[in-house]
């Protein structure tokens, strides 16, 4: 767990230090500052050992225990006096009856913002991360890249990758129609970067199946190179006349392909998740079933998501959200490692990060995420 405290990622770029405490009104308002600040070296060994343990086994651990770990010699009793010191601090709890101790969320906050020893990314996962995501971006698909980066990253990481980015509205190339039963179609929408869409679109009943070759060759004509907005405002200018060319049945058809789509493009950002059966491994108790089923249920809900992501996007390098800290990883205890990556203008375009539960290994995690938002920005612009 511990690495070199000097390494790539130096770290002033971990944004969230005991100095930025302030930005959680809850978190500063339970920890006493001033007392944290004078821990001395047997308080903060011991509270790095209990959180160190939790974040290899989740379980919890005791002061027979933490006395065997220890570097300095201390009885079980010296233990447990500093174990409850760090507990009236906030800093660590006791699960249950005669359990050993866990760190809080609080305590967690902590130890990453004050105590977090972080060093390079690994050679191996460097070299699979730059391999897989270099093969994607060949492809030409922003989604293709960010897709495979978020499954390279989940897949090493053993969470779910997340990644938001800002949905422009690319240059089109073709439309197909599909149909899927009497009252619905599949709209295919293939960008000029090779981007491919697809959304059901609500026919009527008694439209013949020619009726869609019709309406894909009739939008063909006019949309390509253009823009989603684009090619609305020139089909809607002639859609009148469209009714005698294509019939009343068919015109419709190409009216509902066109309003779905523009509304589509309205909605701005665009989410990817990858990798959520990771997060069913290694489940010991009831609890953590119950507490996997809530996150999953936290990354279906995509606004919330999106949203975390976005606050994200201030400062520079690698941001960490955990658990109550925010309102969407209220219930199941969660946390979210991410980082911002940028266009050749240093503009931020999009987020992407991994979710996980709050026993994350940070140090291995954080040095990831930062070289894959970089490396996906450096491809984003040719690099």
């Amino acid at each position: 767990m511990r690495q070199g405290r000097t390494g790539g990622l130096a770290s002033a770029r971990l944004h969230g230090h005991l100095s930025d405490m302030t930005d959680h009104p809850h978190l500063s308002a339970q920890l006493d500052l001033s007392a944290l600040g004078r821990l001395n070296e047997r308080p903060r060994e011991i509270f790095r050992h209990i959180v160190e343990s939790y974040l290899s086994s989740g379980a919890p651990v005791g002061s027979r225990h933490l006395a065997r770990l220890l570097p300095i010699t201390l009885s079980s009793a010296s233990v447990r006096n500093v174990m409850q010191d760090l507990e009236e601090l906030g800093l660590i709890y006791t699960p249950h009856t005669s359990a050993g101790r866990l760190p809080t969320e609080l305590g967690l906050r902590f130890f990453v913002d004050a105590m977090l020893e972080i060093g390079d990314i690994g050679r191996e996962e460097r070299a699979e991360i730059e391999a897989q995501v270099r093969a994607a971006s060949k492809q030409q698909a922003l989604d293709t890249l960010l897709g495979e980066a978020m499954s390279t990253l989940s897949g090493l990481t053993r969470s779910a990758g997340v990644v938001v980015t800002t949905k422009e509205n690319p240059r089109l190339k073709q439309i197909e129609f599909t149909r899927l039963d009497p009252e619905r179609a599949l709209a295919i929408l293939v960008a000029a970067d090779g981007s491919v869409e697809n959304r059901i679109v609500q026919t009527p009943r008694d439209l013949p199946s020619s009726a869609l070759s019709e309406a894909s060759n009739y939008l063909n004509a006019r949309i390509s190179g253009r823009t989603i907005p684009e090619a609305k405002a020139a089909i809607e200018s002639t859609l009148e006349l469209a009714k005698a060319e294509l019939g009343e049945l068919t015109a419709r058809l190409v009216g509902a392909g066109l309003a779905n789509w523009v509304d589509n493009a309205s909605q701005g950002q665009h989410l990817i998740v990858r990798g959520q059966a990771n997060l069913l491994e290694n489940l010991t108790a009831s609890e953590d079933l119950e507490r996997i089923r809530l996150l999953l249920a936290d990354l279906e809900t995509q606004k919330d998501v999106i949203d975390l992501l976005n606050r994200a996007e201030g400062g520079e390098g690698v941001h960490i959200f955990i658990g109550s800290e925010n309102k969407l990883f209220s219930l199941s205890g969660s946390s979210m490692i991410a980082a911002p990556f940028h266009d050749d203008q240093r503009r931020i375009v999009g987020v992407l990060g991994v979710i996980g539960p709050t026993r994350l290994n940070y140090a291995r995690i954080v040095p990831m995420v930062d070289y894959t938002s970089k490396l996906v920005g450096r491809l984003l612009h040719g690099h």
